[in-house]
């Protein structure tokens, strides 16, 4: 289905009395319906929805939005009998276990499988929806003979206070044309696979043969152990299973193999051990785990690894997104007020949810702020703290200094409520995988965080140097030897980057805002670490470069692998007409807002990247030694790089800048009136922009780029050319993602010919930000630059402040009568 913004997209259920079982919540797609199955602690629940196939005729979506199979959810009775069963008292709910799997079967029926109060397991069996019937409970539990063959060596610890030895703790259901496997993981460390059609345990297999068992453990009974299922229709059904012990734990993944007369074994394929972080969830593929765990400090931790390629057994770090800095630091010279506003309203840094409910504990609970728009909502803000600080002002007078640190004391009052909820409303629940795009996403109490690949020079530099496998991270290029120079460097830049206090990251930060050079900015920092170096990190630098065989050639290649320079003018965009299931593909709002959000990331970490080999290379130039620069290399190379890297980090600094400024919200009449006077100039492109009503969110000026504009060209590129990659490919998420965010950044560097980012904000009368974006951009940038001084005068035109044009200028090869002076 077209990519498209969902309509009454979210629903929150509550069943009076029966709270939901973890994990109790499965949704199954069949032809005409989707249905949802829910399984609480009293009673199994089926809704059946419609399918989106029959809301819509997927050629016949134009539209930015439609329903969602939620819309009419209201109406469901959750009481119907012909939905709904109340657990029967025998056998009975498990007291001490969670663990559920629900699912459909072939004929329609909806069925539930849960721990048996009795040990095994039961399930009930409802009709089709459709079909009139009644309710069948089946128990699936082993022989009297065969339960004590199996668990009589079973300490009474297990089979008395615990429950029975072989309740299961978590259940994993794999379903067949005509019957079901259910993969039950029980307390005695025993994996049991029955066939629901015939109700026999088909496999046994104790998991404490795969781990080093200590005396303690075989006693203890395993009641933190996870299963997780993965289906590959070439490689099979592999079973991921976690076995938890008391400050260690072991994953262990099987696959399962079949043997003549229905007979069944698992063929061990790796082991893999974790640390002492507590495991919250874990996804399988057929070839990777996906974790997620809550380490000593509580802070949320994600890791990935590869079972099959990782002999060394080691986890891949993903980088989460961190939570706002505890306090904010506002200078004397800084209005409290604007700064914390600032910081509060920043795209990206708090939800719209926490700032709601931060703006009710500090207004004491006296007024509720639900579905406030971004600017209402900062209002809201303002007043509150407003109001609470005239009523808490006694004195008639105070001195200027008094009224600041009162400003400062109600406003870091607000914002530590903003920052406490923000973190409960930001901490990952669950993981989810989807097994058919690849993609995996951190579920959040009301939100989702999508996880997207880190190119190759960010996970050097976000990668901390316990976590570097030399063998592994430093074969990054063909040359071995390059490798190992580049990981050395980016290495040093690391050292650098944590070295630098927050006052010398403000020097950059200004000198980029004020237009002053770079470089300098580099030289002050650099003698501000020298001056402050009081545990020796100059000298771990130094040593640390004489590893590197040609640091020149290095940085080098640093700079190229981040620099999206090309020559050619950008074509514009296909239509696509011709492939309307295309058309809308990654147009919705959170599409937008994943794909911008992925820039403006890089962007921060490469402006990061490009001040610190900035500050390394004034230290090369310090130093003068020809050892450290390769053996005698030119001090102009090194000169050249310097200016190199410069316009690289200004064209960084101006991509994170726009992927952080909010768009205005223009009336409809005004982008009307706008569009036809460009396109009397000429200057329109109509078929790209058109008039619209901006997102009640926060939207930025890149997020209004993409999705006017750079969408449409880049999925036209990827998809419509001939010889490109993803041509004939599926929508693998981890690809695509990357080949659009790689797209797209060249249509926003600086330096490139193509021009649509301004016209795009031109054409959407995005004046301010316009004439902002040419101030950042005009000292350093020389392509464009007539194009740059005749917006610049539209914008004084627009703004008022026709005094300060003056005639002739060139837009894309055309005269035209004024320009900026």
């Amino acid at each position: 289905f077209p990519d498209v913004n969902l309509l009454n997209n979210a629903v929150r259920l509550r069943i009076q009395g029966c709270p939901f079982l973890p994990g109790g919540v499965h949704l199954c797609e069949v032809q005409s319906h989707l249905v949802v199955l829910l399984i609480t602690g009293q009673t199994v629940h089926r809704l059946v929805l419609p399918h989106p196939a029959r809301m819509y005729r997927s050629e016949l979506i134009t539209e930015s939005q439609m329903q969602s199979v939620f819309t009419d959810i209201g109406k469901v009775n959750f009481r119907d009998p012909a939905n709904y069963y109340v657990i029967p008292s025998v056998p009975g709910l498990a007291s001490n276990s969670v663990a559920s799997a629900a699912w459909l079967s072939s004929e329609g029926e909806a069925l539930f499988a849960l721990p048996s109060a009795s040990g095994g397991i039961f399930v009930l069996k409802l009709p089709p929806h459709d079909v009139p019937g009644t309710v069948s409970v089946v128990e699936l539990k082993q022989s009297s003979v065969v339960q004590r063959f199996l668990t009589g060596w079973m300490p009474t610890a297990i089979r008395g206070d615990c429950g029975p030895s072989d309740l299961p703790i978590s259940l994993s259901v794999h379903c067949l044309d005509h019957d079901a496997f259910l993969f039950a993981l029980c307390q005695d460390h025993k994996l049991r696979m029955w066939s629901y059609k015939d109700q026999m345990c088909l496999m046994v297999a104790d998991l404490l043969e795969f781990m080093p068992v200590s005396r303690d453990l075989r006693l203890a009974a395993g009641t933190g152990h996870r299963l997780r299922l993965a289906f590959s229709q070439s490689l099979g059904l592999y079973l991921g299973v976690y076995m938890h012990a008391p400050k260690r734990g072991q994953f262990c993944v099987f696959q399962l193999v079949s043997t003549e007369s229905n007979r069944y074994s698992l063929d061990h394929i790796s082991s893999l051990f974790s640390s002492q972080e507590t495991l919250v969830d874990f996804a399988l593929t057929s070839a990777e785990i996906w974790a997620l765990w809550h380490n000593e400090e509580n802070q949320t931790v994600v890791k990935y690894i590869n079972f099959e390629q990782n002999v060394a057994g080691q986890w891949n770090q993903v980088f989460v997104q961190p939570l706002p800095e505890e306090e904010v630091t506002v200078r004397h010279d800084q209005d409290p007020r604007e700064t914390y506003l600032e910081y509060l309203f920043t795209p990206g840094r708090f939800t719209n949810a926490a700032i709601q409910k931060a703006l009710q504990i500090f207004s004491q609970g006296t007024e509720t702020h639900m579905d406030l728009t971004w600017d209402e909502l900062k209002k809201e803000v303002t007043l509150a703290v407003e109001n609470e600080f005239q009523g808490s002002v006694t004195e008639y007078e105070c001195s200027l200094e008094e009224f600041w640190q009162l400003q400062v004391e109600f406003w870091s009052k607000l914002y530590a409520c903003c920052l406490q909820y923000q973190e409960a409303l930001s901490r990952p629940l669950a993981l989810h995988l989807n097994p058919y795009t690849n993609m995996v996403c951190l579920l959040k109490k009301g939100s989702l965080s999508f996880l997207v690949p880190c190119s190759l020079v960010d996970h050097l530099y976000l990668l901390s140097n316990e976590h570097l496998l030399t063998e592994d991270d430093a074969a990054i290029f063909d040359d071995l030897e390059m490798s190992r120079d580049v990981v050395c460097l980016v290495q040093c830049l690391r050292l650098i980057g944590e070295s630098i206090s927050m006052e010398m990251a403000f020097i950059m930060e200004m000198a980029c805002s004020r237009l002053q050079p770079p470089e300098k900015a580099a030289e002050q920092i650099l003698e501000d670490l020298i001056a402050n170096d009081t545990e020796n990190v100059m000298e771990d630098i130094h040593s640390k470069l004489q590893e590197i065989r040609n640091p020149i050639h290095a940085i080098g290649v640093l700079i190229r692998e981040m620099d999206y320079e090309t020559d050619a003018d950008m074509e514009r965009a296909h239509h696509l007409n011709m492939r309307m299931n295309l058309s809308q593909l990654y147009g919705s709002g959170t599409a937008v807002n994943v794909v911008c959000w992925g820039v403006c990331k890089i962007a921060t970490i490469r402006f990061l990247i490009c001040r610190d080999l900035l500050i390394l290379q004034q230290l090369l130039l310090r130093l003068e030694d020809p050892m450290v620069l390769g053996g005698g290399q030119l001090f102009q190379s090194q000169q050249d790089l310097l200016h190199r890297t410069s316009p690289l980090l200004l064209s960084y600094y101006l991509i994170r800048w726009a992927s952080q400024c909010l768009a205005s919200d223009v009336p409809v009449d005004t982008l009307e009136s706008n569009l036809q006077h460009l396109s009397v100039l000429e200057l329109a492109d109509t078929t790209a922009l058109t008039p619209h009503k901006l997102v009640s969110g926060p939207q930025t000026i890149v997020e209004l780029f993409f999705q006017e504009v750079a969408r449409k060209h880049i999925i036209s590129r990827l998809f419509l050319q001939p010889n490109t990659s993803l041509a004939e490919t599926s929508l693998n998420w981890p690809h695509l993602i990357t080949a659009i965010v790689a797209d797209f950044l060249p249509l926003l560097w600086p330096s490139n010919p193509s021009f649509l980012f301004p016209e795009c904000l031109m054409g959407s009368c995005q004046y301010t930000q316009l004439q902002e974006y040419i101030r950042l951009l005009q000292p350093w940038c020389h392509v464009n630059m007539g194009s740059c001084c005749f917006m610049m005068g539209r914008c004084y035109l627009v703004m008022g402040e026709g005094h300060k044009v003056r005639p002739r200028c060139c837009l894309r090869g055309r005269l035209l009568s004024f320009e900026a002076n």
